[in-house]
């Protein structure tokens, strides 16, 4: 099983995950490269990408609107018959959610909508898209810390890409970590969050 960062590395994989680290996303997210998983494909990377806090010195007792995710590339020069295709990309996100929007009945389906508009909203071609859209809420009891309730939306999906051209694919994912998220539109700034002279 080999890695990024080995010499043996096809051609298309680096060209891949180059193409990944130049993707511009929302000035709120932060990517980073992390451990892939190792037995899924001959060659995996991953990139992790999460929502930027405030920085701060004092650490709030509830963490509210938490967003994270995680994006794998799975390569296999050969091709895999059920990935049609030898670039497959598998996605992760969980966000927390308001109790309201975490009751809606049509949560999943919007979410899902997230994910497929962004992805044809950057005309790139894909094959085998498929994944899940899981929304939770779990109550705490006793002594246990946090808040008494919680709320959590998390979408797994993976799809096959049909070029090396990974950019538009990780912007898009960053799209729905956004959305997920709540964060405002690039380039807008929320009122609470501007200085005042």
């Amino acid at each position: 099983m080999t890695t990024s960062g080995t010499a043996a590395e096809p051609a298309p994989f680096r060209a891949a995950i180059d193409a990944m680290h130049a993707a511009v996303v929302h000035p709120g997210i932060e990517l980073g490269p992390m451990r892939p998983p190792q037995k899924l494909a001959p060659y995996s990377y991953a990139i992790s990408a999460e929502v930027k806090h405030a920085d701060t010195d004092v650490i709030p007792e509830q963490s509210e609107g938490d967003a994270f995710g995680r994006l794998i590339l799975l390569y296999d020069p050969n091709g895999d018959d059920a990935w049609n295709g030898n670039l497959r990309l598998v996605a992760y996100i969980q966000a927390d959610l308001e109790a309201a929007l975490a009751g809606d009945p049509l949560l999943p389906e919007v979410a899902w909508s997230w994910l497929t508009e962004a992805l044809e909203s950057r005309s790139e071609p894909l094959n085998a898209l498929g994944g899940t859209v899981t929304a939770t809420s779990s109550v705490r009891y006793g002594d246990i810390a946090g808040p008494p309730s919680a709320h959590q939306l998390e979408l797994r999906a993976s799809w096959t890409a049909t070029s090396e051209a990974l950019a538009p694919h990780v912007e898009a994912f960053c799209d729905v970590l956004a959305y997920a998220a709540g964060l405002p539109p690039a380039g807008i700034t929320e009122l609470g969050q501007h200085n005042r002279t």
